[in-house]
C-alpha cells in the first residue's frame, strides 16, 4: 500500500448518464464535496463526450478527472477510439484500463490491457488496472490464480518511472452491479494476493510508495466500513452508488 495517508475514492458513472445529468451531478458533486475533497482523492469517470463538460466543472475544484478507457495508439486510423495524449489535453489524470466489462463485451485481451497500461504510463496518465474473478472461476477455486494471472499479464515488462503511479483495482466480476459485496476479509485476502504479484514484478519501494491497491464492487455507503482502513487496501471504485449526489456523498463521508 502507498504511504499516503489519504484514500482514493473513483466513481465510475460508465454509460448510464445524458450530458445534462453528468452536469448537474458534476456540479452538486463539486459542491457537497467540497469539505472532503482535500481529506481523501476524489476522481469522476464520466464517459467520454463528457469529459470536457466535467473538467470545465471541475476548474478550481480539488477533485481530479479520469476517463473509462484509453487507446494504447498516439494517433493512426483507429475509427472510434481515444489516445492518451487526447485524455491528457481534456484534463483526464486517471484512465480505467481492464475493466472486466470491457474484458466481458468487447473481448479485451490481457495483451490489450497491457498495452493500455503502458501507453497511459507513458503519456504521464494514472492507470487504474482492474482485475477480478466470475463467479465460474470462484467456484473452481481458481481465483487467486486468475488475479496473479491478470496483475502478471498486465504488467509484464512495464516499469515505473520515479514519478509514476498506478492503482490496482479488486473487482470481483460477479459482484459488480449486483448489489452484494464481497466480505472485508476476502476483499484484504486478494489484495494480499495482488501486492505478492506486484512485488514480484516490481522494485519494493516502487510497490510500496507509488502504487495503489482498492477494491470495486457493489461498494456504498452501508458496506464501505468493510473495506476501509485497511492494511493493504488505500481505496474503492464505486459504480451505482456513485450516480446519487446523496449516496456518493455519504459515501465519501465515511471514509473522511
Amino acid at each position: 500500500m502507498t504511504k499516503t495517508t489519504k484514500q482514493l475514492i473513483i466513481a465510475n458513472w460508465k454509460m448510464r448518464l445524458s450530458l445534462k445529468e453528468t452536469a448537474v451531478l458534476t456540479k452538486a458533486l463539486a459542491t457537497s464535496l467540497n469539505k472532503q475533497a482535500g481529506a481523501a482523492d476524489l476522481v469522476l469517470c464520466p464517459s467520454y463526450p463528457a469529459l470536457p463538460v466535467v473538467a470545465d466543472l471541475l476548474k478550481g475544484k480539488k477533485i481530479a478527472l479520469g476517463a473509462q478507457d484509453v487507446f494504447w495508439k498516439a494517433k493512426g486510423a483507429y475509427t472510434g477510439e481515444v489516445s492518451g495524449d487526447m485524455l491528457k489535453e481534456m484534463g483526464v489524470s486517471y484512465v480505467l484500463v481492464g475493466h472486466s466489462e470491457r474484458r466481458l463485451y468487447l473481448k479485451e485481451t490481457d495483451q490489450m490491457v497491457q498495452h493500455k497500461v503502458a501507453t497511459a504510463l507513458a503519456e504521464g496518465l494514472i492507470p487504474v488496472l482492474c482485475v477480478g474473478e466470475t463467479f465460474t472461476e470462484r467456484q473452481l477455486g481458481q481465483k487467486d490464480v486468475v488475479v496473479s494471472r491478470q496483475v502478471e499479464k498486465a504488467l509484464a515488462g512495464v516499469v515505473l518511472g520515479s514519478k509514476d503511479k498506478l492503482v490496482v483495482a479488486y473487482e470481483p466480476v460477479w459482484v459488480i452491479g449486483s448489489g452484494q459485496a464481497v466480505t472485508g476479509d476476502e476483499a484484504q485476502h486478494s489484495a494480499r494476493v495482488i501486492r505478492q504479484g506486484l512485488i514480484n514484478l516490481l522494485p519494493g519501494k516502487v510497490v510500496e510508495n507509488q502504487v495503489r491497491i482498492i477494491y470495486g464492487g457493489s461498494v456504498d455507503a452501508g458496506n464501505i466500513g468493510d473495506f476501509l482502513p485497511a492494511s493493504v487496501m488505500n481505496g474503492v471504485l464505486v459504480g451505482t452508488a456513485s450516480l446519487d449526489e446523496k449516496s456518493f456523498t455519504a459515501l465519501v463521508k465515511e471514509v473522511v
